[in-house]
C-alpha cells in the first residue's frame, strides 16, 4: 500500500515512515523541507513541494497511486501562533483543506490527522480524556481543532474515513540512531536541556515557576516518538479495515514537570543543566496529561517507552552523535 506522509521529512513523520516501511507499506513523503530534512527520508520517495499548491498535491497522489494519507505537515510553535495567527491559519488550516480536496478529487478517502492536546485548552480535569471539552487557548490549537471539525463534516458528506490523534509531548529518538529530533529553531525542552548540558547553549529557560503544580513548573506528558509512530500505523490499519472514524489521545498517562525533565537529563548525561527562571509563555497550560485508555481499548495500543530516563537516553545518544 502506498501511503502519502505529509511532513514526512520532519521529526514524527520520518519515524512514522520507518514504521510504515517495516510493516510492508510504501511511504511517499511530501515535504517542502522548510523544517524537515532530506536525510530523514530513508524509506521511500520524496516529493519536494508544498500543500499550498493543490495541482502539485493532486499530481503526487495520482503519480504514486496513493491509497491513504498520514498528515503531519504543520507549523507547531505555540508562542509564534499567538504572535502571528495569520501564518498558522494559512498553513495549518488552508493547506490542510487543499490536501483534503485533492484527496477527494483523486478518490482517496482515508486520512490520519496529526492533532494535538492543545485542542483541549486549559484542562478542567487531569488526566484528559477524549470527552474533555475542546476549548483551545492559542491559534495553533484552534487551527487543529477546526480541522477536526472539518474531518467530521467531510466524513458525513463525502464518506471520508479519518482519525485525529491528539498527542501530547513527542520526545526521544529512533533507538537505532538513524533519525532523531532536529528543529530550527529548537523549542522542545528535552533537546534544549541536552544542549545546555553538553555546552551547546548557555542555559535553559524555565518559562514560569509559579504554576499550580508540585514544583511550580509546567507539567507535560512525554511520549516516545516511536510509540507515536506505532499508533499512526495501527489506526491507519483500523480505518482501512472499515472501522468508524474517531479521535484518540496518545500519551503515557504520566506527567513530568520541567524540573523533573531537567533532573532526568542530568542523570542520563551526568552533567549539570544551567537554568534561568523567567515568566510564563502566553498560551501555555499548567498541566497536560493524557488519559489514553481509549487507544488501548480500540487499537490495543499503549506506550511501550514509559521510563523517562529511557526516553531521555535515546535523545541524548542522538544529539551526542549529530
Amino acid at each position: 500500500m502506498n501511503v502519502l506522509v505529509t511532513g514526512g521529512a520532519g521529526y514524527i513523520g520520518s519515524h512514522t515512515a520507518k514504521v510504515l516501511a517495516q510493516c510492508g507499506s510504501q511511504p511517499v513523503t511530501l515535504d517542502n523541507l522548510s523544517f524537515g530534512h532530506e536525510w530523514a527520508v530513508r524509506w521511500g520517495p520524496l516529493e519536494k513541494g508544498d500543500l499550498a499548491d493543490p495541482v502539485f498535491v493532486r499530481g503526487v497522489i495520482r503519480k504514486h497511486k496513493i491509497e491513504a494519507v498520514i498528515h503531519f505537515a504543520a507549523f507547531t510553535y505555540v508562542g509564534e501562533s499567538v504572535s502571528d495567527p495569520r501564518k498558522y491559519f494559512q498553513n495549518n488550516l488552508v493547506c490542510t483543506l487543499n490536501l483534503l480536496h485533492a484527496m477527494l478529487d483523486c478518490g482517496v478517502k482515508t486520512i490520519v490527522f496529526s492533532s494535538t492536546c492543545a485542542t483541549y485548552g486549559v484542562p478542567v480535569q487531569v488526566p484528559i480524556a477524549e470527552s474533555h471539552p475542546q476549548r483551545p487557548i492559542n491559534p495553533y490549537g484552534d487551527a487543529k481543532y477546526f480541522v477536526e471539525r472539518v474531518l467530521h463534516w467531510y466524513g458525513c458528506a463525502y464518506g471520508l474515513r479519518w482519525a485525529a490523534l491528539r498527542y501530547f509531548n513527542a520526545a526521544g529518538a529512533d533507538p537505532d540512531g538513524l533519525i532523531g529530533e532536529d528543529h530550527t529553531p529548537e523549542t522542545h525542552l528535552i533537546p534544549l536541556a541536552i544542549f545546555a548540558a553538553q555546552g551547546k547553549r548557555s542555559h535553559v529557560e524555565l518559562y514560569g515557576t509559579d504554576y499550580p503544580t508540585p514544583d511550580g513548573t509546567a507539567v507535560r506528558d512525554y511520549i516516545h516518538v516511536l510509540d507515536l509512530a506505532d499508533a499512526h500505523v495501527r489506526v491507519l490499519r483500523f480505518l482501512l479495515d472499515g472501522q468508524n472514524s474517531l479521535a484518540l489521545n496518545l500519551g503515557t498517562g504520566t506527567g513530568h514537570s520541567v524540573r523533573e525533565i531537567v533532573a532526568a537529563v542530568e542523570r542520563v548525561g551526568k552533567k549539570k543543566v544551567p537554568l534561568r527562571e523567567t515568566g510564563r509563555r502566553p498560551g501555555d497550560a499548567p498541566a497536560l496529561v493524557a488519559d489514553a485508555r481509549q487507544a488501548y481499548a480500540v487499537l490495543g495500543w499503549k506506550a511501550r517507552y514509559t521510563e523517562l530516563d529511557a526516553i531521555v537516553g535515546d535523545a541524548w545518544r542522538w544529539h551526542s552523535k549529530h
